[in-house]
C-alpha cells in the first residue's frame, strides 16, 4: 500500500539534506498535506516544497517534531525487516568496540531509529521509547529485537518524564521472558550489580561508560567527592585508579547499600566512604566544616 505524503514548505528541506532527522510541525506544508489527516505512528513519504520525494518519516502530528525520518530510501518504510536490518548494523558495531555483552545497542538517532533506545545487559534488553511515533510500533520492535539478540528477557523502561510531552503514559513492564530485579554487568574491566526493575532514579546509564573511565584518570593521589554516587559507577573507578579516599554522597539507602555491595564486588575496603541524605544538605555540612577535595564528580539526576 503507497504511503501519503507530507510537504515541506520552501526551504523546510535544508536541515534533512544535512543529515537531520526531525521534523517540526512549523515546517510542514499545511494545505497540501495537514497533520489532521494523521494519527501517531503513521507513515508518510517526506517532500520537499517542489514535490521530490525525501525519506519516510513516521508521524507524531500532535508534538512540535511531528515527524522523524527513518529511511532515506522512500522503497523501506518502518517495518520489522528495516529494523532487523538497523540492529544487525547497530549489534555489529558495539560487538567491534566491546568484549562483553554490556552497552547501549541502540542509541535512537545515532543508529536511524529515532526515539528508540536499548540497552544490553548480556541476555537481558532493556527498552526505552521516547517519541509517540514509535510507540504503535512495539510490537514489530520486540520481534526484531527477539530475531536479532535471542534474549532471554526484554523491558519495556518507559518511565522518563520526556514521555509526558509526548502525550505517552509512563510505565515499567515486562515484555518477554524474565528479567530479574538486579543484573551483574561488566564495565570498563569492573564488576558491578545493577537494578532493572527499579525506578528511574536508580539505574544504570552505558552513555557515561568512557566519561567515567576518563574521569578516573584524574583521581589517583586524590581526595575525591562523589556527588549522587548512586551505585558507584564514578566512584570504584576512582578508588581503583588510587584515589586516597572517595566520599559518596546520596540521599538513597538502596543506592549506598548498592554501592557498598559493588565496592566488595571489586574488592575495595576503607578507602571508600558513604554520606546518606540530602546532598545539598551534606554539601553544606561539607562546607560549614571545610572540608577539601581535589576532584569532585557530580552526576545529578535528570533535571527534566
Amino acid at each position: 500500500m503507497s504511503l501519503p505524503s507530507l510537504r515541506l514548505k520552501s526551504n523546510a528541506d535544508r536541515r534533512l539534506r544535512s543529515g537531520h532527522l526531525w521534523l517540526y510541525s512549523n515546517e510542514i506544508d499545511t494545505k497540501l498535506s495537514p497533520l489532521s489527516a494523521f494519527k501517531v505512528g503513521d507513515q508518510a513519504i517526506v517532500e520537499n516544497a517542489a514535490g521530490k520525494p525525501l525519506g519516510v518519516a513516521v508521524l507524531s502530528p500532535q508534538t512540535l517534531i511531528c515527524a522523524r525520518l527513518v529511511s532515506r530510501d522512500i522503497e523501506h518504510r518502518l517495518d520489522k525487516s528495516l529494523l532487523v536490518h538497523r540492529l544487525n548494523i547497530a549489534l555489529s558495531l558495539r560487538e567491534r568496540l566491546f568484549d562483553a555483552p554490556f552497552y547501549r545497542l541502540v542509541h535512537a538517532e545515532g543508529d536511524l531509529l529515532p526515539g528508540l533506545e536499548v540497552d544490553r545487559f548480556g541476555d537481558i534488553l532493556v527498552v526505552q521509547i521516547t517519541a509517540a511515533c514509535m510507540e504503535p510500533h512495539k510490537d514489530i520492535i520486540l520481534e526484531a529485537l527477539q530475531q536479532v539478540c535471542k534474549p532471554t528477557g526484554v523491558l519495556w523502561r518507559n518511565d522518563a518524564t520526556t514521555r509526558d510531552s509526548e502525550g505517552l503514559e509512563r510505565y515499567l513492564e515486562v515484555a518477554f521472558g524474565e528479567v530479574p530485579e538486579w543484573v551483574q554487568l561488566l564495565e570498563n574491566d569492573l564488576v558491578y550489580n545493577a537494578p532493572l526493575l527499579q525506578k528511574k532514579a536508580l539505574g544504570w546509564h552505558y552513555d557515561q561508560r568512557f566519561n567515567r573511565l576518563q574521569a578516573a584518570v584524574y583521581c589517583t593521589d586524590k581526595r575525591v567527592l562523589s556527588v549522587y554516587s548512586d551505585v558507584g559507577s564514578w566512584a570504584i573507578p576512582a578508588v581503583l585508579a588510587g584515589a586516597s579516599e572517595v566520599l559518596c554522597a546520596d540521599a538513597s539507602t538502596q543506592a549506598l547499600d548498592a554501592l557498598e555491595n559493588n565496592a566488595q564486588l571489586n574488592d575495595i575496603g576503607g578507602t571508600l566512604l558513604c554520606a546518606e541524605g540530602d546532598v545539598l544538605e551534606t554539601l553544606q555540612s561539607l562546607k560549614a566544616d571545610e572540608e577539601r577535595f581535589d576532584v569532585i564528580i557530580v552526576d545529578p539526576p535528570a533535571f527534566i
